[in-house]
């Protein structure tokens, strides 16, 4: 493992470029509202600016003076969907224009037809900067972060246009564009917003933020009030193998990695989601299975495993393994007491699925 010095050298561990402006009305509590002088009941305000079910056509449902002071006091853009792109499996990817011309992706994700249940796979960041090569959002490198009020408009847009309008069957997953965690101030802030009962309603246990293994940031979210739930990518059994895809683990290997997962005091509601992207003739053998498991350890017994076929695209030479492959991996994983799920990712057929997300610049909106 790197020093400290080093690691904290690494481009992931340095604050990435920042959109500047007006804060943004999507960004703000009662209590900031209340001391910015907006007039009106603060709670009020931010109910209407969060509930998009009180939306109206053409205006908030405020009192014109509210308007008016937000107006002149707030930035009140949302991001604009720009395309939409139908799965046949009934997911949507989705690209939306911020307001500076940058562009991110997201995707719409229902669920069955008797549950109304839609998760909404996010965005953090243009780009990202952890660069792991199988990953075709790694290729942009970092562009900049998202600011909170971008992270609450993208929910709140994607409410507003495919639904569901309410909160509670809303599940959120930071597995989009960019590693939430080196963009968590912004995170955290959208997450607080967006679970705020006087507002859109989320509950955090239907938040989960997926890193690569940002072990700082790791730490620092396992101190933060209200907390998601946490996914993490380990994709590889060796610290050889893992450094050569995952070029974080050259600052954080993986027994630092599991430290910091053992620091994290876990309430009684709440379960680890170990993700593990295979790549064909990297990291799909048995041997790789049984060094999971030993990695795991007694996470075995109470958190998931989601092995994830890796979604090709032009940007990465790695190929997804076989379907015996597959079966053969999970299959010693069980034998091992593992929970697993293999997860068949949506959206594939419209490059929308796990690690397919990249949009270049393009020129600014309007």
């Amino acid at each position: 493992m790197l020093p400290t010095a080093a690691a904290a050298a690494m481009p992931w561990d340095r604050r990435a470029p920042e959109r500047e402006g007006p804060p943004s009305a999507w960004s703000l509590l009662p209590e900031d509202l209340a001391a910015r002088g907006c007039p009106g009941r603060p709670e009020h305000v931010f109910a209407r600016l969060q509930r998009v079910r009180t939306w109206q056509p053409d205006r908030l449902f405020v009192a014109r003076e509210i308007r008016a002071w937000l107006a002149d006091h707030t930035d009140q853009s949302l991001p604009a969907i720009l395309e939409r792109h139908p799965s046949y499996d009934g997911s949507t990817k989705l690209v939306l224009g911020l307001a500076d011309g940058q562009r991110i992706e997201a995707v719409h994700m229902p669920r069955h037809e008797a549950d109304h249940r839609v998760t909404y796979c996010v965005s953090s960041q243009v780009g990202c900067a952890l660069g792991c090569t199988f990953c075709a959002t790694g290729a942009m490198g970092i562009v900049r972060n998202l600011t909170a009020g971008e992270i609450v408009g993208q929910v709140l847009a994607l409410m507003r246009d495919l639904g569901p309008r309410c909160g509670e069957s809303v599940h959120l997953v930071f597995m989009g564009m960019g590693e939430p965690l080196h963009n968590l101030d912004h995170v955290h802030r959208a997450v607080t917003v967006l679970c705020h009962p006087e507002g859109a309603g989320l509950s955090p246990w239907r938040i989960t933020v997926s890193t690569a293994g940002l072990v700082s940031g790791i730490e620092r979210l396992a101190r933060m009030v209200p907390r998601p739930q946490l996914a993490v990518s380990v994709n590889a059994t060796t610290d050889a193998a893992r450094s050569a895809t995952m070029p974080v683990n050259r600052a954080w290997n993986l027994a630092r990695l599991r430290q910091a997962l053992d620091a994290w005091e876990l309430k009684r509601h709440e379960r680890f989601i170990f993700e593990y992207v295979l790549l064909a003739g990297v990291n799909d053998t048995l041997e790789d299975a049984d060094r999971l498991a030993d990695w795991l350890g007694d996470l075995r017994h109470r958190h998931n495993v989601n092995l994830i076929p890796m979604n090709e695209h032009p940007h990465s030479p790695f190929r997804g393994p076989g379907e015996q492959r597959l079966q053969a991996f999970a299959a010693r994983l069980h034998q091992h007491g593992c929970f697993i799920t293999v997860r068949r990712s949506r959206s594939r057929d419209v490059q929308g699925a796990c690690g397919q997300l990249v949009k270049q610049r393009e020129a600014a909106v309007g």
